[in-house]
């Protein structure tokens, strides 16, 4: 049976596929080409949008090669279909990439805003399809964002992590200035207006500044992972881990669990 399954790997594809191939790669020109392996199968094709942000797409392609289009891969928050005929070539699948990375522009210039002017706790090096920002607003209280790839300049959804006192002034901020969203700012300026904050700065906090390690694991990575869960009494604070905490607490005689929630003392101050 494994024989039968990788029997393709074994035919060797007619001269018509590389001469197609390598005449389709000239045509497109070969200073957009980023890698080609040994058996001329997987291409890699490297474009810049207009903003000068580098992007690259793979290209896997089958023996029937041009009758059938290749797999393509690419950095993107949303699905990228080709549209494909047989007598297409590697420049229609270009072109529909550049066109592609020019409707996305939108969305990678109010991230790249975010991720140049304010603290990003996570993810630490987020990927060009990474819809998420998890923004530092002060010492151990966050908001986690999740923008529309769509929409960029649409209201996101936002989510406060930090201690009860701290985040609900926010949520309230938000609630009551939700109608002053403005789509022709940046998303970074309207959740400044919105939230009546200014953000951490890159260029006057160090990260130290406002993220503390884990109080039970004493580090601040945990699997790639933020302290995301803090202690609701204004004289502790102390951040933790979702998932050393509910081991800490999981232990302890005094804990009680109600369905999917545990309750139980902070490990720093037994409030």
């Amino acid at each position: 049976i494994a024989l039968k399954n990788t029997q393709d790997l074994h035919i060797p594809r007619p001269p018509e596929y590389y001469s197609c191939l390598v005449r389709d790669l000239e045509i497109l020109g070969w200073n957009k080409v980023a890698y080609v392996d040994t058996g001329l199968s997987t291409v890699k094709l490297k474009a810049e949008d207009s903003c000068g942000r580098q992007h690259l797409i793979t290209l896997k392609l089958n023996a029937k090669y041009p009758t059938e289009p290749p797999d393509c891969l690419v950095d993107f928050p949303v699905p990228f279909a080709v549209s494909w005929m047989p007598q297409n070539s590697l420049i229609d699948i270009y072109n529909q990439f550049l066109a592609a990375l020019e409707s996305l522009k939108e969305f990678w210039d109010a991230l790249d805003e975010i991720d140049g002017k304010t603290w990003v706790l996570e993810p630490e090096n987020p990927t060009r399809s990474a819809t998420t920002r998890r923004i530092a607003i002060g010492n151990n209280v966050s908001v986690n964002i999740e923008v529309d790839p769509r929409h960029p300049n649409m209201l996101p959804e936002c989510y406060f992590l930090g201690a009860d006192h701290a985040v609900n002034p926010l949520r309230t901020k938000l609630n009551n200035n939700m109608h002053l969203w403005d789509p022709e700012m940046s998303l970074l300026q309207n959740l400044r207006e919105l939230l009546e904050i200014d953000f951490p700065s890159r260029a006057v906090l160090e990260k130290s500044d406002f993220a503390k390690d884990c109080g039970i694991c004493y580090a601040y990575r945990l699997d790639g992972s933020a302290p995301d869960h803090v202690c609701d009494d204004p004289r502790c604070g102390q951040p933790f881990h979702q998932a050393c905490l509910y081991e800490w607490l999981q232990g302890l005689p005094t804990s009680r669990q109600s369905f999917n929630v545990i309750f139980g003392e902070c490990p720093y101050c037994n409030k």
